[in-house]
């Protein structure tokens, strides 16, 4: 009986060009980052009839390719690039250009089988990039008010004001844009209202949780808190056994849950309770926010999940 050999394309993403690898076969093109150039690699691509396309995020450089060979049918994964580069290092693969990274690429996905990527719906995306929008204007107010401070020119302070007032102007423009956005779908305004409905979970952390996290209520418990990242890893050798820690998950997302779990010690009665019994039994302060988090997250995906909005849980 004959076997079917895998065929993986790796493509390595750079701004200008895609380097693009086929395994097992070992031919290697490369093709311009832009559409002309798409057109001419999904031809490529046609004729091998990959069972996937590997390829690492590259900041916005990907996101075109992406869109492109997701619409044309292309099942396509996407790898955080420290992954990738620890599997070409475990490989002995201690060289690093566009074509070999190419090819770990392929390899990575011969030997894995990483899931394939579901793009998000326009909508979803759009608010993806508005919410990216608003904290970069959030990241420049912040420095704007740190210089202010320090400012002694008139000129300068003048200046500065003015950018605060700019910025502030266009911080509520995105949020009319993103409530547009999740107002015009069903689906999305269904899940803003459940999520607003926990306690310390306001509009800017509902909006965040929304376009960062899409996968809430299609997972378990686990799973979302690793999403996050703050699921407890395990740190054992042997008899040793070592602290816990939290790593990876998604920064962004974890950052306005950090301060979403800051209200929710003083505001979130379940949550309170939650606190101070860790404080109690002489948990670090730390671990006790930690766990509000990971609870917080598991709360709103359970929420999700189950289409309701939160109630108070009596003692």
């Amino acid at each position: 009986m004959d076997q079917h050999t895998p065929t993986f394309a790796g493509i390595d993403v750079s701004k200008a060009t895609l380097d693009a690898y086929l395994h097992p076969e070992g031919s290697h093109r490369q093709f311009k980052n832009h559409k002309t150039g798409w057109r001419a690699l999904r031809g490529w691509l046609n004729a091998a009839h990959p069972d996937g396309v590997v390829y690492e995020a590259t900041g916005t450089y990907h996101k075109g390719i992406e869109r492109y060979l997701g619409k044309h049918g292309f099942p396509i994964a996407r790898l955080d690039p420290r992954r990738a580069r620890k599997f070409a290092q475990a490989l002995g693969i201690s060289a690093k250009t566009d074509p070999i990274d190419a090819c770990g690429l392929a390899q990575f996905g011969a030997f894995l089988k990483p899931p394939t990527l579901s793009l998000p719906e326009p909508a979803l995306e759009q608010l993806k990039e508005l919410v990216a929008a608003r904290r970069g204007l959030m990241q420049q107010r912040t420095r704007i008010i740190n210089k202010s401070k320090t400012a002694s020119v008139p000129l300068l302070k003048r200046q500065l004001r003015l950018s605060k007032q700019q910025i502030a102007r266009q911080i509520v423009q995105i949020d009319t844009a993103c409530h547009e956005i999740v107002n015009s779908e069903p689906t999305l305004a269904q899940r803003l209202i459940i999520l607003k409905s926990i306690p310390a979970i306001g509009d800017v952390t509902a909006m965040t949780l929304l376009a960062e996290m899409p996968e809430l209520g299609e997972l378990n418990d686990k799973q979302a808190a690793s999403l996050l990242g703050v699921a407890p890893l395990a740190r054992d050798s042997g008899a040793w056994q070592g602290k816990r820690f939290i790593r990876g998950g998604r920064a962004t997302v974890r950052r306005a849950v950090y301060m979403a779990a800051l209200s929710a010690m003083r505001f979130n009665a379940d949550m309170k309770r939650k606190y101070d019994a860790l404080v109690t039994a002489e948990k670090p302060p730390k671990l006790a926010l930690t766990a509000i988090m990971r609870k917080l997250i598991i709360l709103a995906n359970a929420l999700i999940r189950d289409n309701r909005q939160w109630s108070e849980v009596r003692p």
